[in-house]
């Protein structure tokens, strides 16, 4: 009998170190947030026990899974328009968007001086341009208003490769397949400032990145909490440090 008691109480004693009720928050992420997100993740993870899996993509595909009933709990989108979207369509909850950080585009080159990017653009002195699907990836369009600014989308059209989502743009530059492209700040915040230049501000529709809580998520609280997490002072902090500036809030 008091084997029996002592081995139980080293069960119990096991268990108690264990959440009990640990929740796993299932979230559609734009690609270009994928840093930032998994270090919120684990931020979230380390103050609450709950973790969250992330799914990254292109935004207008993880919109397309999340209206094909993708069991999403949260959307975090690389534009405003598809989480509002979502609310409208009765895929999110309403009175739940708010814009979570505002993107920054950059021209990105491992092996040019990009001190002028416009410069090396207008020169054409190159084989291949990454971009981002602009139909489904809010950087690409992006991208594509600046050469239209630039008034090179007739001369570089031809020489345009063009990645499913801002992480493929991104590959095709570090493998050589292009020798440069359009990414988000937080892709290569860390690089040297010759290989990246900052697309002007006036060169683009602002990117304000929107986030909502998803239907399948509304009687989720690890959900609604995550959500509320990215409004923190801590998370703020961290959304800054990949280059983004934030959002409202509200």
């Amino acid at each position: 009998m008091r084997r029996t008691t002592i081995l139980l109480g080293v069960s119990l004693l096991a268990l108690s170190s264990v959440p009990a009720f640990a929740a796993d928050v299932s979230a559609a992420v734009a690609a270009n947030f994928t840093k930032p997100a998994e270090e919120l993740g684990a931020a979230f993870t380390a103050k609450t026990g709950d973790t969250v899996t992330f799914s990254f993509g292109a935004t207008g595909a993880l919109y397309t899974q999340i209206s094909q009933g993708a069991p999403f709990e949260v959307f975090f989108s690389a534009d405003n328009k598809r989480p509002a979207q979502a609310v409208k369509e009765g895929f999110g909850v309403e009175g739940t968007v708010f814009t979570y950080a505002v993107g920054k585009v950059v021209l990105y080159s491992p092996s040019l001086d990009l001190t002028d990017g416009a410069a090396v653009l207008k020169a054409n002195a190159f084989q291949h341009l990454s971009v981002a699907d602009p139909k489904t990836a809010p950087y690409g369009a992006a991208a594509m208003e600046t050469l239209d600014k630039l008034g090179l989308t007739e001369a570089l059209s031809p020489k345009i490769v063009t990645g499913e989502n801002i992480s493929q743009a991104l590959q095709f530059i570090d493998s050589a397949n292009a020798e440069l492209g359009f990414v988000a700040l937080s892709q290569v915040i860390d690089k040297p400032a010759p290989q990246v230049w900052r697309v002007p501000a006036e060169d683009y529709t602002p990117i304000l990145q929107d986030a909502v809580l998803l239907k399948p998520g509304e009687a989720d609280p690890a959900a609604a909490a995550f959500l509320e997490f990215l409004k923190s002072d801590e998370a703020r902090a961290i959304i800054e440090k990949y280059g983004y500036e934030v959002g409202s809030g509200q």
